[in-house]
């Protein structure tokens, strides 16, 4: 459907993960005010939108399937450790809105076997948990999260500048928002950005165990 002028743009990210007795499977895709930019399906990553050149997005294709190697890899090792017999699925959302009047707003959700898990507060880079009542392992995820600057700080950079921008760039080519693109038009970690969650591989494996 054609958007509204008074429509917020929006980039958005969304990666599910299927993890089954220590293997890993992806899905994934990216849009950009509502059209679809990227394709993630297992180790297949496609720009849709050429919104990179050939040599910068071969670069990125080579950091996502890196980071898809070493997920795998992680998810192996600790399978050994605590073999799981059931099915995780882990669906991460994050992206950026760009409102008429010039303000944005950014978010970064996830789910885990389809309940709300964390949710990562842009403006102060915390992680709050979000699973109704006590589970070890969301207080696990939510520690081993604000551990690191890659996934407080470096992640709020991401969506409140990296992710930003690209909205930015795209309002000074359309005429669609108010007010001039301040850095160009850089997608940063893209699908690769999902990588954050990584840290806290814990996620799938210390249910049913102390963590």
């Amino acid at each position: 459907c054609p958007a509204s002028p008074a429509a917020p743009l929006a980039f958005s990210m969304l990666q599910l993960t299927r993890v089954y007795r220590g293997n890993s499977m992806f899905r994934g895709n990216a849009s950009l005010n509502g059209q679809l930019s990227h394709l993630l399906d297992e180790d297949n990553i496609t720009q849709v939108l050429p919104l990179e050149p050939p040599d910068a997005w071969a670069r990125r294709q080579k950091d996502v399937i890196a980071y898809l190697k070493n997920f795998r890899q992680l998810v192996q090792l600790f399978n050994k450790e605590r073999p799981i017999n059931f099915t995780q699925h882990l669906c991460c959302h994050l992206g950026c809105r760009l409102f008429p009047n010039g303000t944005a707003q950014s978010f970064y959700e996830v789910t885990l076997n389809r309940t709300a898990f964390l949710s990562f507060h842009v403006s102060n880079a915390t992680w709050e948990r979000r699973w109704p009542g006590e589970l070890p392992v969301a207080t696990f995820a939510q520690a081993q999260l604000m551990k690191y600057p890659i996934t407080t700080q470096d992640l709020q950079y991401f969506l409140n500048t990296t992710c930003v921008s690209i909205l930015q760039a795209q309002s000074a080519r359309t005429g669609k928002v108010s007010g001039r693109s301040r850095t160009p038009l850089v997608l940063g970690l893209i699908l690769g950005s999902l990588a954050l969650l990584g840290m806290a591989l814990g996620i799938f494996l210390c249910t049913g165990g102390s963590c």
